[in-house]
């Protein structure tokens, strides 16, 4: 890529194009509408994404692309490596949820628990490449300014889709937020000395000055790339927790007390509180809501390079979850507690060790969540402004909090901006600037019922349930039906033309499929053409249908593809007319784009959506159940 063509995918990269209605894609259908957009009455209301734009004066082009200039959306200043970039996904993965696995193969029995780790953690990949591979490489999509999940959804789902990530991304973040105070509340006072259970108000006083004083200045970082080094010490921590609980927890006793390893094997298949174990599994793995936070900080962002962060990192993820839960649960089977060193002795040197390494864990993974919980609040309050530029940009001036953005210029992913502006945060409540002030309330805000609650079961199953359910296995297949629906439509219309014409053909009848229709003779991987997916659509739904159409709901997922369809050509076309640059026009690498959907990819879609509506309801029943019943407290299995 030649320098000019570096420049150019830089500004194109930061460009919005989000509109939130039909109005504002309606009024920008003409590129008479284009020139000074940026500051005439008609100007549309720019949804959070990355930076506003200002048309180019150039009477011979008046389709010019715009200039770029300072945006809404706080993008990161600082970039990663691939091993910063990995160490701050373990990071967000491997929280509070890993010292709850071995209470979720308590739930959900001991095989089927392990079968569930191993799905969560293929499902957890495929779901994070999927999600940046269709905002950054996608052929409709690759020159569009997408760099969250919300906007992403956006674009296929408008309003409806932003706020489905959007909500379910601050249940996540929360949920997880508070299982860390209560695992500090949990830990660092029995390493004080303070019995767990007893001495509340000692556990609440310090759980409130540890946490004020190490995770809120943390949280107060305005990029997760300040957090590489932190991360890096969280992630050691937690290997050192997972060795000393494979070695010091209690297996070859309690296995001989229940009758040897194999008795325990056979009878602990599959509990039927399974979907409680499978809501802590999906909290543990989830991160899709730092996916985009992560994957803008990567410097030098490609598809293959973000595979190797996703792989890395959920690969030694799911190896510690696997090795922590399964010595865990099998050194105390039945009585594993939600925080399983409050299983071990109190009082002893490794157990007291285990517990400052996890209060490690905790402290540096806390903000990871923060950083996700004040994203969402800022998106939806302030439209993407963390760091209120409004008014309080100077020229060369010196004051509270200057930060300089960078100069550099890179690929059409690099999310800086070449500017020499200072850029001074403001927006806040008393000394402090927007970001800080959020941070301090969501910090208040989960600290609440961390001072009233105790136990962490329920939050991290509560929450995977939930928020999990939607955020990693829903969102994902339904961003991807959307962003894929033309191809999808024309997909399904060509099978049931097909079966159209056999039906007739069969029947004797006349009419049906036309030779014109058919695909070119020799080619069967051809489909039938469908000029529009509304086009499509419509053929699809006027016609006969066979048994497998809805068998397979594929009248709900052709009303989804549609939706999407209709709604990304919208925004696409807007964006077309502000700028006059199209997929096909804009500058970039066309090397690095995805290739066309099959359709198996089409499957994984679907069964991510089916997978994910069924642990969420099924998971807040479970712990219904559990809780009405008191199961959590009850030894499962007759040999446990």
């Amino acid at each position: 890529m030649t320098t000019e063509e570096s420049d150019g995918a830089t500004k194109y990269h930061n460009m919005d194009f989000n509109y939130d209605n039909d109005d504002d894609y309606q009024q920008h259908q003409s590129p008479t509408n284009n020139n000074n957009s940026s500051s005439s009455g008609g100007a549309p209301t720019i949804r959070p994404a990355a930076l506003e734009t200002e048309a180019a004066t150039d009477n011979n082009n008046p389709r010019a692309a715009p200039t770029s200039k300072l945006s809404e959306l706080s993008l990161p200043k600082k970039k990663s490596s691939i091993l910063g970039a990995s160490s701050n996904l373990v990071n967000s993965i491997v929280g509070a949820g890993i010292i709850g696995i071995p209470y979720a193969l308590r739930m959900s029995g001991l095989w089927a628990g392990v079968l569930l780790l191993l799905l969560v953690a293929v499902l957890t990949d495929k779901s994070l490449r999927l999600l940046i591979e269709q905002a950054s490489f996608h052929p409709k999509l690759h020159h569009l300014p997408i760099h969250t999940f919300e906007d992403l959804a956006s674009y296929p789902y408008g309003k409806f889709g932003s706020a489905f990530v959007l909500f379910n991304m601050f249940i996540m973040a929360y949920g997880a937020m508070v299982a860390y105070l209560l695992i500090i509340k949990d830990t660092v006072p029995t390493v004080l000395g303070y019995q767990h259970g007893e001495n509340l108000l000692e556990r609440n006083l310090i759980l409130i000055i540890t946490s004020l004083f190490i995770m809120v200045p943390l949280s107060m970082q305005r990029d997760m790339a300040s957090l590489s080094c932190t991360s890096a010490i969280s992630v050691t921590a937690d290997m050192i927790l997972v060795v000393f609980v494979a070695v010091f927890s209690p297996v070859s006793e309690t296995v001989e007390e229940n009758g040897g390893f194999g008795s325990v094997l056979r009878n602990d298949g599959i509990n039927n509180t399974l979907f409680v174990g499978l809501g802590i599994l999906s909290t543990a793995m989830a991160c899709q809501h730092s996916a985009f936070i992560v994957a803008n900080s990567l410097e030098n962002k490609t598809a293959k390079r973000w595979s190797w962060v996703t792989k890395q990192s959920i690969g030694l993820s799911a190896v510690l979850c696997a090795i922590l839960g399964i010595s865990g649960y099998l050194g105390f089977l039945g009585e594993t507690q939600g925080d399983v060193l409050n299983n071990f002795p109190l009082g002893t040197v490794q157990a007291d060790g285990a517990r400052i390494l996890l209060a490690f864990t905790m402290f540096f993974t806390y903000p990871m969540e923060s950083f996700v919980a004040r994203h969402v609040l800022i998106m939806l309050i302030h439209n993407g402004d963390m760091d209120a530029r409004g008014g309080c940009t100077l020229e060369n001036e010196s004051r509270v909090e200057e930060e300089e953005l960078g100069d550099e210029v890179g690929d059409g992913d690099d999310l800086t901006v070449s500017t020499s502006r200072s850029i001074i945060e403001g927006g806040g409540l008393l000394c402090m600037n927007r970001r800080q002030t959020w941070t301090l309330l969501v910090y208040l805000s989960t600290l609440l019922p961390a001072l009233i609650f105790s136990d962490i079961g329920p939050v991290l199953s509560l929450t995977g349930a939930i928020g999990g359910g939607c955020i990693a296995y829903i969102g994902p297949g339904l961003v991807y039906l959307g962003v894929n629906g033309e191809d999808f439509l024309n997909s399904v219309l060509g099978r049931l033309e097909r079966w159209r014409g056999t039906k007739t053909v069969n029947s004797g009848g006349g009419g049906g499929v036309t030779e014109e229709d058919l695909p070119v003779d020799g080619d069967a991987s051809l489909e039938i053409d469908a000029s529009t997916s509304i086009d499509a659509y419509e053929r699809i739904v006027s016609g006969s249908k066979p048994l497998w159409y809805y068998l397979g709901f594929f009248p709900i997922w052709c009303a989804i593809a549609n939706r999407g369809a209709t709604h990304l050509k919208k925004k696409t076309d807007a964006a077309f007319a502000m700028t006059g640059v199209s997929a096909e026009s804009a500058p970039g690498d066309r090397s690095l784009l995805l290739p066309p959907p099959t359709k198996r990819d089409y499957s994984i879609a679907m069964f991510f959506v089916c997978f994910g509506v069924v642990s969420a309801i099924a998971g807040v029943m479970s712990n219904l159940y559990v809780q009405w019943n008191n199961l959590d407290e009850v030894d499962y299995g007759d040999g446990n």
